[in-house]
């Protein structure tokens, strides 16, 4: 796995560029190796949009393969879904000027979308469905062995929650999976990367991006909802977003309601302490949240609101004394 420590610097860049770029290739490489996605031998197709995720992806992926102990091919991959006003030339000339092999499959999904979805609706899943079964064709005539796909951190964050709010399922993208037709590896490398990373990696780089006319236009979707709530979150609340990414590689069934991943109905007392069993008639005991400015604020209260400022005071010195003593495992500054 490529760590930091192998990972060469960008002489021409600033420093914060550097940092940038050493985080997105020390993140994507940690994700690669985590979970075993790229291994001796595969041939790669990356799924290239024309949006920063697919750019970086690509772009991230090229340079790791040049520090790889291990050797794989890559081959970039676009559905020109014919929507109005695609520049067709845009990706051939991008992919053509670094010399990166492609194909370009041309099918007019966009008409059939169109054609079957009433206007004002959400096209989003029909399109996912029909762009799905082409790229896992043309995967196979293409001889791929993994298919990679741009979804970041804040993709996964999001389909969590969606899933969670409206389905009622705890279920979110996983970094690794097999298709559902049985046939292909489907990957996501920037599984560990925060979008912000990807946004300023766009930028430095100078991707030539192309908005997606169909999907990304629409406005109100359910992801553009949860996507404000997870900004308002890094915005107001130190690493709540990252204790929530975290969890969902930290499950304890036991501690769930699922039968299916643990054989509640067949349990039985073994007469035999265990650490790790339930402290039933306890609070649970979490780590405080870092000290902010919003706790000093709650000491602020109108003195004739009924507070007693005096316990609240102490509550907050609790709090912040308590999260020196118990941070949580967190990632580094600037990472």
């Amino acid at each position: 796995m490529l760590t930091s420590e192998n990972i060469a610097p960008h002489t021409h860049l600033s420093v914060n560029e550097n940092k940038l770029v050493k985080r997105l290739l020390r993140e994507t490489g940690r994700a690669i190796g985590d979970y075993q996605m790229i291994e001796d031998g595969d041939r790669v197709m990356v799924c290239l949009s024309g949006g920063k995720d697919s750019y970086g992806l690509l772009d991230i992926l090229l340079t790791l393969r040049e520090r790889a102990p291990i050797h794989f091919d890559i081959v970039a991959v676009n559905l020109d879904q014919k929507q109005p006003g695609f520049p067709e030339q845009v990706l051939p000339d991008y992919l053509s000027a670094r010399g990166i092999p492609f194909h370009i499959e041309n099918r007019d999904t966009y008409s059939v979308v169109k054609r079957l979805i009433p206007e004002g609706k959400t096209t989003c899943s029909l399109c996912s469905r029909l762009r799905r079964g082409i790229l896992y064709r043309v995967a196979h005539e293409l001889g791929a062995t993994k298919i990679a796909l741009g979804h970041h951190r804040n993709d996964i964050l999001a389909t969590f929650f969606l899933n969670l709010f409206y389905g009622g399922r705890m279920k979110a993208m996983p970094p690794k999976l097999v298709s559902d037709n049985g046939e292909h590896i489907v990957i996501r490398p920037l599984a560990y990367v925060h979008e912000k990373d990807l946004i300023a990696y766009a930028r430095l780089r100078e991707f030539p991006i192309i908005p997606c006319n169909l999907c990304g236009s629409q406005e109100n979707l359910k992801r553009k909802e949860i996507n404000r709530m997870l900004e308002e979150w890094d915005r107001n609340f130190t690493n709540r977003t990252w204790n929530v990414f975290r969890a969902l590689s930290h499950v304890v069934p036991s501690h769930l309601m699922d039968p299916q991943l643990m054989d509640f109905a067949h349990l039985k007392a073994t007469g035999q302490a265990d650490d790790e069993g339930d402290h039933a008639f306890d609070a649970e005991d979490f780590p405080a949240p870092a000290f902010s400015e919003d706790d000093e604020a709650d000491t602020a209260l109108p003195s004739d609101d009924g507070t007693d400022r005096s316990a609240l005071q102490e509550r907050v010195l609790v709090r912040a004394h308590a999260s020196h003593q118990f941070a949580p495992d967190q990632p580094t500054a600037g990472s």
